[in-house]
């Protein structure tokens, strides 16, 4: 029944994107490409800030893998009928109370391990946010910075101006498929500017319509083993 209340939401029902009015060639184009792209929205804070939180300043291999393993164990069976094995996200207080040498068995650094507890912590208050207040709320969590608090609303809320700022990889795409070079964060928010705000539907336009040029030099770097030391 929750699912089926949240369905269009989540489907971006109430996504709008009737005012953008891409200028740039290569935005326009993407826009041409995936007209019927949404951005969808859970309306869960928390459930969107823990996974962006495991997702700091590591790679989305070993981030992904923690997540698995977390949810795994600690998570709760999904509403049946669902796949034996299948697990929804813990609930805060589950989150407030496992263990440091499970965040550590999984990769988590301590850091990263101390901004999930304190989030957790703060959960009834996160669930009250609304899309307008977000952005500030998050960042004045220990832990949580822009990269952060972008990815989150952009999760719960749809929000389709909330570039991430930090990203490893996002201001290079910008640069190299917009201008054909790599830039920085500070040229790709200058840059972004004027398609506000809808700076964050251009770059899931770039990435769906297939426009999105980063290419891969080199070998992947390793992902630093914790769990070793």
């Amino acid at each position: 029944a929750e699912f089926l209340d949240g369905f269009g939401a989540l489907m971006g029902i109430d996504d709008d994107s009737g005012q953008f009015r891409p200028v740039d060639p290569t935005i326009a184009e993407a826009h041409r490409r995936v007209p019927h792209l949404r951005l969808g929205r859970s309306g869960l804070v928390l459930e969107a800030l823990v996974p962006a939180i495991i997702e700091q300043r590591v790679s989305g291999m070993d981030a992904w893998r923690a997540w698995r393993r977390l949810v795994t164990k600690y998570g709760a069976p999904a509403p049946g009928p669902a796949p034996e094995g299948m697990r929804v996200p813990p609930t805060a207080e589950v989150w407030r109370r496992i263990p440091s040498w499970e965040f550590h068995r999984a990769n988590v650094d301590p850091g990263r391990a101390r901004t999930i507890v304190g989030c957790a912590q703060r959960a009834d208050a996160l669930e009250r946010l609304t899309a307008e207040r977000a952005v500030t709320a998050l960042r004045s969590l220990p832990g949580v910075g822009e990269w952060t608090a972008a990815e989150t609303v952009q999760r719960a809320f749809g929000d389709a101006d909330a570039i991430s700022v930090g990203d490893y990889h996002l201001a290079t795409m910008i640069g190299r498929t917009l201008l054909g070079h790599p830039i920085d964060d500070a040229a790709m928010v200058d840059l972004l500017e004027p398609l506000r705000p809808h700076r964050q539907r251009a770059v899931r336009l770039l990435e769906a319509s297939g426009l999105a040029h980063n290419p891969r030099f080199g070998a992947r770097s390793a992902i630093p083993n914790l769990r070793a030391l």
